[in-house]
């Protein structure tokens, strides 16, 4: 089964799964957001949304093809791009970090490790871009509300890929992940390979 992860454009919006697709929860504020709903502009308000950041940031999100068949997404930008980010008692994101907004895994392609590989490709994006961290809005199990549930990442979630709690709260614990300890892990183990390699004595061809 072939894995493909290409980063989200216009073109491949509507291979963010519903309802994922016509949620505005973070990308307006929550008046605009009721507006939104009341109208039934949320998809044409989501394009607008990734239109605008697409060409003001770069990258905001990527999509995950399981033999070409749409299987899950992520979404991400830096705080400033998130009206909602202001809403939480942790809030608000640092400053050198983008905020994860939503990871979200088809139903029938969960368990396959898709999530952890959304959030890896998140996290050689920033890396490249000099971004030091990814936080997030973690969700408890005290978060019961139908209309925010979906919208937040389970905390133990961040946590089982790496994130750490920066400011605890029984229902929206703030959470990091900073791409430079990854970084530094990956070069520390492709160091140590070279000289594991290089310690290798290669016997020397003989004449058969």
């Amino acid at each position: 089964m072939s894995r493909r992860l290409v980063n989200l454009t216009l073109d491949n919006l509507d291979d963010v799964a519903p309802p994922c697709r016509s949620c505005v929860f973070w990308e307006l504020d929550p008046l605009a957001a009721e507006r939104a709903s009341a109208g039934a502009t949320q998809d044409v308000d989501k394009e607008a949304w990734v239109s605008k950041t697409l060409l003001e940031w770069g990258c905001c999100g990527q999509v995950m093809y399981l033999d070409g068949v749409p299987a899950g997404h992520v979404l991400y930008a830096p705080p400033a791009y998130v009206p909602r980010s202001t809403a939480f008692p942790t809030a608000p994101i640092s400053a050198d970090a983008v905020l994860l907004m939503s990871v979200r895994v088809a139903p029938t392609f969960t368990g396959g490790g898709l999530g952890r590989m959304l959030v890896q490709g998140v996290a050689r994006d920033v890396t490249r871009r000099g971004i030091k961290a990814i936080e997030a809005f973690g969700r408890t199990k005290a978060v019961a509300e139908a209309s925010s549930r979906g919208c937040l990442v389970p905390a133990d979630f961040l946590l089982a890929v790496g994130f750490k709690t920066v400011r605890p709260h029984h229902r929206t614990p703030r959470l990091r992940l900073d791409v430079k300890s990854l970084v530094t892990w990956r070069e520390d183990v492709e160091s140590a390979l070279e000289r594991l390699l290089a310690s290798i004595q290669v016997p020397a061809l003989g004449h058969r």
